[in-house]
């Protein structure tokens, strides 16, 4: 299958669904990355967008693609969902994921819904979270137990972010495993990253 994740910054993918993706790649499944901003607000551009070039080689992700739009002034409108759909007519997925619509960051917001917009031919499309997400209610688990030691690998090659949580003595790590912790605890294994599903077409065979 072909497997895009949108972002809509450095390390958010990698964040909500790191562990997912790892497990996709595994399986030999293929893994495409879509970044819509480089995320100078939050660092220094270049630097965020070579550790996500470095994430996305970790991963073993096919190809990295970027939106090129400015990070804290991302908004749903037509060029971002053409930009969306350009790239969901190159990769043909199979699978989109994108962050949830409901967070506190107004790039992620935009994200969300241009997402929605240019997804809406897909079979199935998942939310993921991250930690500025709200109100999320997860109803598709998928176990990464065998795989969450990578995943804390996969995000520390966003080094210059580990620190930046705004929460004294938390790092993205530890943030990321908590998550795991709990989301694995409502999907009834140890560690498990949560989604929501926007659309899923089962099967029946």
């Amino acid at each position: 299958m072909n497997i895009l994740a949108i972002g809509p910054h450095p390390d958010d993918i990698e964040f909500g669904c790191g562990g997912t993706l790892i497990k996709y790649v595994q399986a030999g499944h293929q893994v495409y990355l879509l970044v819509l901003t480089d995320g100078a607000f939050g660092g220094d551009a270049h630097i965020r967008k070579q550790e996500q070039e470095d994430a996305a080689e970790f991963l073993g992700a096919k190809e990295l693609f970027w939106g090129e739009f400015r990070d804290t002034e991302l908004t749903c409108n037509r060029q971002v969902i053409l930009k969306i759909d350009e790239v969901i007519h190159k990769v043909n997925p199979d699978v989109v994921f994108v962050n949830f619509w409901a967070d506190v960051h107004q790039d992620h917001r935009a994200a969300a819904q241009a997402a929605i917009s240019a997804s809406r031919y897909i079979k199935e499309v998942l939310f993921f979270e991250v930690p500025t997400t709200q109100h999320f209610e997860p109803d598709v688990f998928v176990d990464i137990g065998d795989v969450l030691s990578k995943k804390l690998e996969l995000l520390q090659k966003h080094a210059s972010q580990v620190h930046r949580t705004k929460v004294a003595d938390l790092s993205i790590l530890e943030s990321a495993q908590a998550c795991a912790t709990f989301r694995g605890f409502q999907g009834r294994v140890k560690f498990a990253e949560g989604f929501k599903a926007v659309r899923i077409l089962k099967q029946i065979t």
